[in-house]
């Protein structure tokens, strides 16, 4: 089993290397090519939430992105913003989403989630152990050769 660890400052200009080694890592253990966009597609949202959470609280703290590949092809983005800003935009009722007063940090955080759910079947999003902040775990099947 290998495990990739990346971790970067919360700038957007970030992201796209996280997705571009994100899909390298894949496509070495031996994810489906047709899977490639989805895990693309997933890496780059929550790696954008994170980003965005980071951000809206001024942490410089860094984002951590984490792949493994065993049985599976595991993604781990790990933020350090506050629990309750993580988690508490997407129990707003949908039309409480559109409220212009919201920022484009909260819809990103907020909208990221059912984007990601959109993406992948295997995602969980839990606390981080030790601290503030949100573990966006996102799984994929691989074919050994």
């Amino acid at each position: 089993m290998a495990t990739v660890r990346l971790s970067f400052s919360p700038a957007p200009v970030h992201v796209r290397t996280a997705r571009l080694v994100g899909v390298a890592v894949a496509r070495r253990a031996g994810v489906a090519e047709e899977l490639l966009d989805e895990v693309r597609l997933a890496i780059g949202e929550a790696c954008t939430r994170a980003v965005a959470l980071h951000n809206q609280y001024g942490l410089p703290d860094l984002v951590t992105v984490e792949m493994s590949d065993s049985d599976s092809y595991s993604v781990r983005v790990i933020d350090h913003a506050p629990i309750e800003a993580s988690v508490g935009l997407t129990k707003l009722p949908p039309d409480e989403l559109a409220d212009e007063s919201l920022t484009d940090e909260a819809l990103t955080t907020g909208v990221g989630f059912a984007l990601l759910a959109g993406f992948v079947d295997d995602l969980q999003v839990r606390p981080v152990e030790d601290g503030p902040g949100t573990e966006v775990r996102m799984v994929w099947p691989v074919r050994r050769r």
